[in-house]
């Protein structure tokens, strides 16, 4: 295994070059990986959209809805840091073989209770918590292991295109979610269990010599702890998570909010969904393609991002028909692969690796571990007042946040550009007041110097 390298003596500014957009490829072991992850997200997005109609065919009930959601994801944030812990302490390739091989296993038996007839609404419930107990321990250790599998330069390229290949992934899996759904939600469930084999084989063929791992955690005490005073105490990872968390926990419940506005706005079911979620899908497709365009992005990019997403989302709420609604879905996608890569990117530099597991799994926290809280209540916000008012309370304080943390994180680029300048005078300074060395004469001054030597 080559060894293992920090990211956080990178420098550089993230200006727009288009031949980085797809260098992270290059790397064999990132490329498996990421053609692995496109068919199997693709079949989580089928399983996505028949779970949702599932429940909302058995109850009719937002709320209801909101909370199957959220027993997905409650483990997560009971359980998110130990799951970011394990991973710094253990072999993230190997724990990836694992659990999912266990989420295959879960959609399997998801398949099987439908076709038996034993939907029942507490299987539904007690099946999501199972899955999301295996996430405990994969959404850390697949967004670390994304580190390990590319050089440090290429890091930034490659989490912005493992977002891409998610957002393609959910044009597709979305899509034909909603045509499978129609003839059958068991068939998307076995999809989606078949799917994770495409993860397993790409994690089987990959050449371990050629990994970067990241030097493991010894067992210590209180590290979960030490892991939250470290975030604690750099603003670089702080206000983003905070960011996150928010945004996370109002906005991005699209599982419940696109659904509500289907059948409760616009009237029409799985179809009139999986369209919706296509075609936010594409915009963040294109979103992404641009940003793994750049090379490392700002710190207030991301406020830029979580601003304009805002604003989409609440074009979103407002939009008087259908047709609109597909137009501003386009932007809700851009925005939310923008936001989302940005966050990712910016964390996953600016941690250190030995701590990188437990920041990612903070990342998970904020992000999917808030939908316990966020989709109760979008739920009950979309089935009390209104679809439109389920997107509605994602889009403003999207909005909202992003000014908030505009200052504090124009203070980090400030930070980090003097930083360079420091750096780069210090190596300027040391390359001047170096003499040379022997190796550094011409041949001719060194045949001189021996001629004249001789002479005396």
């Amino acid at each position: 295994m080559r060894s293992p390298v920090s990211v956080l003596s990178l420098a550089g500014r993230g200006g727009f070059q288009p031949r980085q957009i797809v260098s992270s490829l290059r790397t064999r072991n990132y490329r498996l990986f990421f053609f692995g992850q496109l068919v199997s997200v693709a079949g989580t997005w089928m399983e996505t959209v028949a779970q949702s109609f599932l429940v909302l065919d058995l109850t009719h009930n937002g709320t209801i809805l909101g909370l199957t959601i959220a027993a997905r994801f409650l483990p997560i944030l009971l359980f998110g840091p130990a799951g970011g812990l394990f991973a710094d302490r253990a072999d993230k390739r190997r724990v990836l073989f694992v659990t999912q091989t266990l989420a295959g296993l879960v959609s399997a038996v998801f398949a099987l209770v439908i076709v038996t007839h034993s939907a029942h609404l507490w299987v539904i419930f007690l099946l999501a918590v199972c899955l999301g107990f295996v996430n405990v321990f994969d959404n850390p250790a697949r967004q670390s292991f994304i580190s390990e599998m590319v050089p440090p330069e290429e890091l930034a390229n490659a989490v912005t295109l493992n977002s891409v290949a998610m957002n393609s992934a959910r044009v597709f899996g979305a899509a034909l979610g909603g045509v499978i759904a129609a003839i059958g939600l068991a068939l998307c469930f076995s999809c989606n269990a078949l799917s994770f084999g495409a993860v397993i084989i790409s994690l089987a063929l990959m050449r371990t010599a050629e990994l970067f791992p990241a030097r493991k955690v010894a067992r210590r005490k209180h590290q979960v702890r030490q892991g939250l005073a470290y975030v604690r105490t750099t603003p670089e990872l702080l206000v983003p998570l905070v960011m996150i968390a928010v945004i996370g926990t109002l906005a991005w419940e699209f599982q419940i909010t696109l659904p509500l506005m289907a059948s409760k706005v616009f009237h029409d079911g799985a179809g009139a969904y999986g369209t919706m979620a296509s075609v936010m899908g594409a915009g963040a497709v294109v979103g992404g393609l641009i940003s793994a365009a750049r090379s490392r992005p700002r710190a207030r990019s991301l406020c830029l991002a979580a601003i304009g997403w805002g604003a989409a989302i609440t074009a979103a709420a407002l939009a008087p028909n259908l047709a609109a609604e597909l137009v501003a879905m386009v932007f809700v996608g851009y925005g939310s692969i923008t936001f989302n890569s940005y966050a990712k990117t910016s964390l996953q530099l600016a941690a250190d690796p030995t701590m990188r597991g437990r920041v990612m799994a903070l990342w998970a926290l904020a992000w999917l571990g808030s939908t316990p809280i966020g989709g109760p209540i979008v739920g009950w916000i979309g089935q009390t007042a209104g679809a439109r008012w389920s997107l509605m309370i994602g889009g403003v304080p999207t909005l909202a946040i992003g000014l908030l943390a505009l200052r504090p994180l124009s203070r980090v680029d400030r930070r980090r550009a003097e930083a360079e300048r420091r750096d780069t005078a210090e190596r300027q300074d040391t390359t001047v007041s170096e003499p040379p060395g022997p190796e550094d004469i011409e041949p001719a001054e060194s045949e001189a110097a021996g001629v004249t030597a001789g002479s005396r």
